[in-house]
């Protein structure tokens, strides 16, 4: 049976939220009976409310979160899930590319967060903002150095956030581990390999988006009512460390 976690007609904004994790993530809110409006760069198919924006421009964001409100009156929730980075070995890649990353993971989610939080402070129920962190800003991310180091900062950022807007609106962070996405494969490769980097996690698998989705949910609602400047890990138990695969003696000693 499902919790009802009281989103029916909240108007909920998920950037990114037309493939991967952020497509799981709006149709997490969608089956909670939310209204999700949705943004990407180019235009996409999607069963959200669908709204073309550059999330790094701030006319455009201000555009974005204008729009709501004046098509539905309010916004309860942002989540902020655009992100990610290619893999670039801290040695080689540019300055530029590190700019970008940094953009993207780190400064765009405080742009989208400063427009959705002079909407909230206006409302008489406030809202609720959830940021798409990673594992790779809580341990070292080789080949994607820029990346961890944005998620570290989005961390701090979202508890630094929830103290200076709090009461009227709720800043909370999802650190999430390994997903099966449609572009799965581009981060570990085959199938098998797939299934191999999952055995390397405590649970035995990647996490589905519907996974991330249905945690976003909660923070959201009011059964997250007095949780803010939390991070929530999403990892499936984390990484088994390395050495215990190296060790040769017997780890368990019986009593």
């Amino acid at each position: 049976m499902k919790t009802d976690l009281g989103l029916s007609g909240a108007v909920v904004l998920v950037t990114g939220g037309v493939r991967g994790v952020g497509r799981g993530i709006t149709d997490v809110f969608l089956a909670h009976g939310a209204h999700v409006v949705t943004c990407a760069r180019r235009e996409t198919a999607t069963t959200a409310e669908f709204v073309q924006c550059d999330v790094r421009d701030e006319t455009q964001v201000k555009s974005l979160i204008d729009g709501i409100v004046h098509n539905h009156g309010r916004l309860d929730v942002v989540v902020n899930n655009a992100g990610g980075a290619p893999y670039a070995p801290a040695a080689e890649a540019s300055t530029r590319l590190h700019d970008k990353i940094v953009q993207l993971n780190l400064l765009t989610p405080l742009l989208v967060s400063q427009h959705a939080n002079a909407v909230m402070q206006r409302q008489d129920g406030g809202g609720s903002i959830v940021m798409i962190s990673s594992v790779s800003g809580t341990r070292a991310s080789p080949g994607t150095a820029a990346y961890g180091a944005a998620k570290a900062g989005l961390d701090n950022l979202a508890a630094s956030l929830a103290v200076e807007w709090a009461p009227k609106v709720r800043v909370n962070t999802l650190d999430v581990g390994m997903v099966r996405t449609e572009q799965a494969h581009l981060h570990y490769g085959s199938e098998a390999a797939v299934e191999a980097v999952g055995k390397t996690v405590p649970l035995g698998r990647l996490a589905e988006p519907a996974e991330v989705g249905a945690c976003a949910a909660f923070l959201a609602s009011g059964l997250a009512s007095y949780v803010s400047g939390a991070t929530l890990l999403v990892h499936g138990g984390g990484e088994v460390p390395a050495f215990l695969a190296a060790a040769d003696v017997n780890q368990r000693e019986d009593s």
